[in-house]
Order: structure tokens, then C-alpha cells, then sequence
């Protein structure tokens, strides 16, 4: 479950988070009956209704990656927010986004290579320049060689290398605020916890050089 209140269908009066609540839900509570068609519980949308000019900032965000005014390749931009949301860990927005790439007719094998693609042979050169600008984006925090710049400017314009900034970053923040608010698929403790040192362990001697067998 989310750490926010979720909005009830009841308790909405913004048109436009009722439009959105009537095209994925129908004419449930996604509170009460949660799911949708893509099998997500649909929680984003219930959390995000807390703040209906956000809710609509952000479903516009999705509009203007989808904008046919766009003019990177779509697959190209798939691969970075696919990237993004692997490399912040919200196994929400990369789990959604290899199926974008699955949708947009990308093999399995790219897609599996996502997370592994320093060392997969499957990319072609372009594929790689925009995986590793990715990278330097969620990775780095924006640190960006010059040479990688070097290499996008030998396919891309200067607008589509902002479109592709943009639209990484963007999703980059959805994976960190899915996972803050533990989301959707990112509902989960997270994995690193300490692990429980053996019975009769003596916390005083963890520094300590081993003792023989006669001490």
C-alpha cells in the first residue's frame, strides 16, 4: 500500500482526475476495487488525486512524450526511460516501460539486456550512445562527458538531444516519487537490512583478529 491517503472515486471533484479515474476504472472505486487493464493496483492515480493540478501537470507530461510533434525515434526514448527507471530501482516505471518497448515491436533480447547493456551485443551504436547518456543523466546526476555529446550530435540534432534530456529526467523523478511513496509495484521494504550475525556472536570482538582454537 502507498504511505499516502489514496482519493476514493466519492470524494473527487476535479474533471479532469474524474475523466482519468473513468477511463482506467470504469465506473469503480479504484479505491475499494483497485486494478487496471495493465494489472497494476492503479495507486499512482488514487495518490496523485491528492493534488489535482499535479495530477494534471503530470498527465500532461505523458502527453508531451507522446506529442507526434516529438521527433525522436520512439524506441531510442523507450530505451532511456526504461533505463531510468531501472538505474533509480522503481520496478514500476522500468516493469512499464519494457512493455512499451515490447509494444513498440523491440526484441526480447534488448529487452532483457536493459539492465546489463555495458556488456550486451544486441544494441546497435545509437542505441548505446542514448543507454549511456541515460545513464550519465540517472546515474551520474548529469555528469556527461563530451565525447558522449560528441556521439548523439552524430545522429541527433540538438532538439532531439533536449527532447530525449527531458523526457529521461522526467521519468527519473517518477521513479524516485513511485518508490518514496511506495507505489504501484514499488510497494515493497526495501532489501537491504542487516543480517543477523550467528547465535553467540560477541559484537565486542567484531574488529578482532580470529582466535585459535586453543583460546
Amino acid at each position: 500500500m502507498p504511505v499516502l491517503r489514496q482519493v476514493p472515486r466519492a470524494d473527487v471533484t476535479d474533471e479532469t482526475v474524474l475523466a482519468y479515474y473513468q477511463r482506467l476504472f470504469g465506473d469503480r472505486d479504484p479505491v475499494a476495487e483497485p486494478g487496471t487493464a495493465t494489472g497494476t493496483p492503479g495507486d499512482w492515480w488514487t495518490v496523485y488525486a491528492l493534488s489535482p493540478d499535479i495530477f494534471k501537470h503530470a498527465v500532461d507530461g505523458f502527453a508531451v512524450y507522446r506529442n507526434p510533434a516529438r521527433s525522436i525515434d520512439p524506441v531510442l526514448r523507450e530505451l532511456g526511460q526504461t533505463r531510468a527507471g531501472w538505474v533509480k530501482g522503481s520496478q514500476f516505471v522500468f516493469s512499464q516501460h519494457c512493455k512499451s518497448l515490447r509494444g513498440l515491436g523491440v526484441s526480447e533480447e534488448k529487452i532483457a539486456a536493459v539492465p546489463y547493456w555495458t556488456v550486451a551485443e544486441c544494441y546497435n551504436d545509437q542505441e548505446r550512445a542514448v543507454l549511456a547518456y541515460a545513464d550519465c543523466l540517472s546515474q551520474a546526476g548529469g555528469r556527461v562527458p563530451t565525447e558522449v555529446f560528441d556521439k548523439l550530435k552524430s545522429f541527433w540534432t540538438d532538439e532531439q538531444i533536449f527532447e530525449f534530456t527531458y523526457i529521461t529526467c522526467l521519468y527519473d523523478m517518477h521513479a524516485v516519487i513511485t518508490r518514496a511513496l511506495r507505489m504501484e509495484y514499488d510497494a515493497r521494504e526495501d532489501p537491504i537490512v542487516e543480517v543477523a550475525a550467528p547465535e553467540g556472536f560477541d559484537a565486542a570482538d567484531f574488529l578482532s583478529a580470529p582466535r585459535s582454537k586453543s583460546e
